[in-house]
This record gives C-alpha cells, structure tokens and sequence, in this order.
C-alpha cells in the first residue's frame, strides 16, 4: 500500500512542480506583454494583471503542496537536531499530522471559497472567481496525503520524503 502511495504522491508531487514552473514562466511572458503593451505600444492589455495573478495563486498553492512533500517548504530544525532521535521522530510526526490537518482545513474551507466565489465573474476575463480559488482545496488534499505518507514513514522509521535535500539548498 505504501509503495503505491508513494508513486502516486512522488508523480502528484511531480506533476505540481512542473506546473508551478511553467505557470511562473506563463506569468512572467504575461506581466512582460502588458509592459511591452504600456510603454511601446501605449495599450496595455487589460486582462494580463488579472490573468497574472490568477496564475500566481495557481502556481504558488502548488509549489507548496509539492514542498510537503519533497521537504523544501521552510523549517527550523535546531529543536528536532537537539533531540534524541526518538523524541526527533516523535517531533517529525507531530509536524505531519499538523500539515496534514490543515490540509483538509485547506480542502474544507477553500472548497467552501470557491462554492461561494462561483457565480461571482472576473471582469477582465469573464471567468468565475472560484476558479482563482480553485488551488486551494486541491493543494489541500494533496497536502493531506502527502502527510499521510510522511506519518506512515516516520511510524515504521523510515527516513521520509522530505528529509532535508542538498538540491534544494
């Protein structure tokens, strides 16, 4: 079951980093056009602020949803390196469940914020509201299960996922 999880979550977490990279490359060619428009063309589109920050909310809430997993979200590790490896791993999966936990709060409460965004529109793109909202119960349950993986690791004593890494230092 573990294994499964595993490469479920390690394509998910995949999969977000991707996207997080190419809505940032998306939205730098967006934000880049409105100033081309502004200062060369004197006609600055009117969506591409909006646009910009729709891809940023995207891009941002999936980012994180990857940090959970792959340990580069941010951290102070000098209580956990003070202890002893027991009460490091005791500490270890206090901090997944807490993650976890919110999460389904992120699942919960952003889906009740998009539910409510819906029928409200974007002017400058015609699109609801919701669906600039619509990352966060997404990166929510992905977060969740992400936890999920790193508790069930630290309980059977494996080294988890998100142990520091050289390549994101």
């Amino acid at each position: 079951m573990l294994d499964g999880l595993k490469r479920v979550n390690r394509a998910a977490s995949t999969a977000l980093l991707h996207a997080g990279a190419v809505g940032l490359i998306v939205m730098t060619a967006i934000i880049g056009w409105q100033v081309f428009g502004r200062f060369v063309l004197n006609d600055s589109p009117s969506w591409a602020e909006q646009l910009a920050l729709v891809l940023m909310i995207w891009y941002v809430f999936f980012a994180a949803a990857a940090g959970v997993r792959e340990g580069f979200h941010i951290r102070i590790l000098a209580v956990q390196s003070a202890l002893k490896p027991s009460g490091r791993r005791m500490l270890s999966l206090i901090a997944h469940m807490i993650v976890g936990v919110s999460g389904i709060a992120l699942f919960i409460w952003g889906g009740e914020l998009v539910a409510r965004t819906w029928s409200h529109v974007i002017p400058t793109l015609g699109l609801p509201r919701g669906v600039a909202y619509l990352p966060l119960p997404l990166s929510g349950v992905l977060m969740a299960l992400f936890a999920v993986e790193l508790i069930i690791e630290d309980g059977r004593g494996e080294e988890s996922a998100d142990v520091e890494d050289g390549q994101w230092s």
